[in-house]
């Protein structure tokens, strides 16, 4: 692994670029920046290769401490070397909760022991991590969670149910908020590491609107937990829990270096090919025009706001309250952007399946339906309001009854 920590930031762009031109296969050339259709197949040996080689260079997770297997890399260099990355149509193979959520939530909370077992692998790709925390009855009230553990010594017996837990089907490990104090609201919350290899767990994927399965219920029927994998200390999950949130909010608003997951440039060339151009040149629908442009300032703006708490954040201890505006900012321009995508295509963005529809109109109809959980997921639209109102502009609760 080189050692970029102490060169100047020019100095390491040169070195970022270099090391991208003799290590990044030209075959995967722009497939990171897939937003509808098929991204890169993961069996792919060149895609194999790349993820090695990020892994190895510790760019996976570049400003993770390198014993843990990161770049060490400063905030500064990371910026940069997404920029070069962007440029040279690569992107990072190396990603999911475990990088997102539960990796950032660990270097604060874990003991060294828990972070040499769990960091090292993930900063490599080599285990996908799922989140157990909203239940049945408790979705936006989190802490009335009732997943109960029980101590029994050497262990937890963990009984309970969770519900959209994404990826679980596919996951090796979930971190998981239980209840381990009865008598406690907040304060009598654990959080737990459950691998989902243990005897008593059960995944079952629902099947949304989209067609797809990314969310599941999940069912723990006398799972033993060992002491070791209770993160933070007993009945101490609460804290935690909602430090993951700051950073799982940071993650989908693309706060923490990346940008909402919309491409406005496509949005336009869509809307040229399906509504077309009047005598001058210009889209020929005036209010969509008008639409498209003020989607575009939103994201350029988006863009920069991003780029300006990033240089803000320098010498703050992680995401913030703040996470929240950027999340509700990044889900609404999200939304609008894959509904305007299916209003341009007309009746061509309502196809679900057959040879009358292209791959990109099937792709934009799915990607639609599924969008909408963007405003729900890491906390709903009107949750993130309310942390909005309380902690960054003080407003007093209500007491109105109605």
């Amino acid at each position: 692994m080189a050692d970029f920590g102490g060169a100047d930031l020019e100095a390491f762009r040169a070195q970022a670029r270099s090391w991208l031109e003799e290590n990044f296969p030209a075959s995967l050339k722009g497939k990171g920046e897939a937003l509808m259709g098929e991204g890169p197949d993961p069996n792919d040996p060149d895609y194999k290769l790349w993820k090695q080689r990020v892994a190895d260079q510790g760019w996976g997770v570049p400003t993770w401490p390198r014993q843990y297997g990161g770049g060490g890399l400063s905030q500064a260099e990371a910026r940069v070397l997404r920029q070069e990355m962007a440029n040279a149509g690569a992107f990072n193979p190396i990603g999911g909760m475990g990088v997102m959520m539960f990796g950032p939530t660990l270097l604060e909370y874990g003991t060294e022991e828990q972070k040499i077992r769990h960091l090292i692998p993930i900063s490599r790709g080599e285990l996908r991590w799922c989140q157990g925390y909203s239940e049945p009855g408790s979705g936006s009230d989190l802490a009335s969670l009732q997943t109960k553990a029980e101590d029994k010594g050497d262990h937890f017996l963990v009984n309970g149910q969770k519900i959209w837990t994404s990826g679980a089907q596919y996951a090796d490990w979930c971190f998981c908020l239980t209840r381990t104090d009865p008598t406690k609201k907040h304060e009598g919350i654990s959080f737990l590491l459950i691998d989902m290899k243990t005897p008593g767990v059960e995944v079952r994927p629902i099947k949304l609107i989209s067609g797809a399965s990314p969310f599941c219920e999940t069912f723990f029927t006398d799972v033993k937990v060992p002491k070791e994998n209770l993160v933070g200390p007993l009945n101490g999950g609460w804290t935690v829990g909602k430090r993951l949130l700051q950073h799982e909010r940071n993650g989908i608003a693309g706060a923490d270096g990346g940008r909402p997951r919309t491409n406005p440039a496509l949005l336009r060339e869509t809307a040229k090919k399906y509504i077309g151009l009047d005598e001058t040149g210009r889209l020929a629908d005036v209010d969509f025009r008008r639409r498209l442009i003020e989607q575009e300032m939103d994201a350029k703006a988006y863009q920069l706001t991003v780029t300006r708490m990033a240089d803000e954040g320098k010498n703050r201890n992680g995401p913030s309250a703040v996470t929240s505006i950027m999340k509700n900012a990044s889900s609404r321009i999200n939304v609008n952007n894959n509904e305007m995508m299916v209003e341009a295509m007309g009746y061509r963005g309502l196809g679900w399946e057959g040879d009358d529809f292209t791959p990109e109109e099937l792709a934009a109809t799915r990607a639609f339906l599924r969008i909408k959980s963007n405003t729900i997921a890491g906390g709903s639209f009107e949750i993130q309001n309310n942390i909005i109102a309380k902690r960054i502009l003080g407003l007093p609760e209500t007491t109105h009854k109605v």
